[in-house]
């Protein structure tokens, strides 16, 4: 059986719990490695028991956030629109497709890192920095941001679009290997029996493994060269049809919206938390990662199905559609409730694991234990979210978006402060998704009904 005949049947054929696991369990794998290398960042600077640097990691963070903005652009809209292209037969769009994403991402990282660099001062104090906080995150930044732009930005939509016709181990080894290498480095970088950077390793050491994933992908290109749909000929660009750049956009900057406004989201919850001091500040950075564990999973999960869903509904075959999805959610939301039960009894446990200091420790628990009430419901809303993104619905994954976040959850943040100072803010998040998770699932039910022609 050929590469290509191994991906019809992974489609079309495979039964669907092995077809969901064979396209998911690598994504999950590897979002599990990439927030991993994200907490090693948190674990490592932790070790120096200094609420400065670790304050400084999670006041950059929001702009960290905001390459996803540009991932989902040019990753989440170029994967759908060639999932779509391959359900229907149609191969050069799928090319072309890949080529535009391809550049996109090169030169939106550049600019990015342009921008980020002339106006390094006021973003960083839009962020909450303050004098004592200001040079730990100007160093972190620079090497994240400032140089680490373009490379972090275009491995995870070169992942995207190897994982778009099937090849999700592939895409998997690409991100792990640059999230093994930045957690090799990051000690070497950051304590003091190493180079004793602080925050500043912790950049550093995430540059060099973005650069690493990117050559990955790069030489995975050249070897699979005539066996695989994703193309870097710059001058398919010159043949770009409308369709494929309204295609791409349509999913691509609704999806992008969404993780702006997620941007937005926590700029205000730490301008709200750095009222009082550098250890909430570093405390809420903390419990804000380790909840991130569980929803990378719930994410992975949903962009693994993704090209299952996507290729089954341009080709017609709306049933394996819906019996992926509902498989999905079987598995994913048992996982989460048990997680979530974990985490709350827990809370000041896992929050040690990272700092010694007992009054980031206090803080971090009472914190995470209201995190982390989301996970049950996050689970269909971003299960929900992908189907829109793989059936080309951009406009109905924006409204969720909005809603979630300038309609619910931040007007919460500026409620829950003011009725319950600093430890309300936490719970913002759990009181959007429950909302969410309703109108998440009528919205699924209306798609199985009306657009896939389906009844219960």
């Amino acid at each position: 059986m050929t590469q290509q005949d191994e991906k019809k049947y992974l489609f079309e054929n495979m039964p669907i719990p092995r077809a969901v696991l064979k396209l998911a369990i690598p994504v999950v794998i590897s979002s599990l490695v990439t927030i991993i290398y994200n907490l090693a960042d948190t674990f490592f600077v932790g070790m120096l028991n200094d609420p400065v640097q670790n304050a400084a990691v999670t006041l950059v963070y929001p702009v960290m956030l905001a390459f996803y903005a540009v991932n989902n652009l040019f990753g989440v809209g170029t994967s759908s629109m060639m999932s779509r292209s391959l359900g229907r037969g149609d191969y050069e769009k799928v090319r072309s497709a890949s080529a535009f994403g391809f550049y996109g991402a090169v030169f939106s990282g550049l600019l990015f890192s342009l921008l980020c660099t002339l106006f390094q001062a006021p973003l960083l104090e839009v962020l909450g920095a303050e004098e004592t906080t200001q040079e730990a995150a100007s160093g972190y930044m620079l090497w994240t941001v400032c140089v680490g732009a373009m490379p972090s930005i275009l491995n995870v939509v070169q992942s995207y679009m190897v994982r778009s016709e099937g090849a999700a181990l592939h895409a998997s080894i690409g991100t792990m290997s640059g999230c093994i290498l930045n957690i090799i480095l990051d000690p070497v970088f950051i304590l003091p029996w190493g180079l004793n950077m602080g925050a500043a390793g912790a950049g550093l050491a995430t540059f060099v493994s973005n650069c690493a994933a990117c050559a990955y992908f790069l030489i995975l290109a050249r070897v699979k060269k005539g066996n695989t749909f994703v193309c870097m000929d710059i001058r398919r660009l010159r043949k770009l049809s409308k369709d494929v750049v309204l295609g791409i956009f349509g999913v691509g900057i609704p999806s992008s919206i969404q993780n702006l406004l997620n941007v937005l989201g926590f700029a205000v919850l730490n301008n709200f938390t750095a009222v009082f001091g550098a250890s909430a500040v570093a405390a809420m950075g903390i419990s804000h990662k380790i909840n991130m564990v569980p929803m990378q999973v719930v994410l992975g999960f949903a962009q693994g199905v993704m090209p299952l869903i996507g290729y089954n509904y341009a080709s017609g075959n709306h049933s394996r559609m819906k019996k992926g999805i509902d498989f999905a959610l079987a598995i994913i939301v048992p996982i989460m409730l048990s997680v979530t039960l974990v985490y709350w009894f827990s809370a000041g446990q896992l929050i040690r694991l990272f700092i010694a200091n007992e009054e980031i420790i206090a803080y971090g628990a009472r914190f995470l234990r209201g995190m982390c009430l989301c996970m049950t419901f996050i689970c269909v809303d971003f299960m929900v979210v992908g189907v829109f993104q793989s059936l080309g619905m951009g406009k109905l994954a924006l409204l969720f978006a909005c809603l979630r976040k300038t309609v619910l959850e931040i007007p919460l943040l500026f409620i829950l402060n003011a009725v319950y100072p600093l430890y309300g803010l936490p719970y913002a998040q759990p009181g959007a998704e429950i909302v969410m998770a309703v109108l998440a699932f009528v919205m699924l039910r209306r798609i199985y009904r009306k657009k896939c022609k389906l009844q219960k």
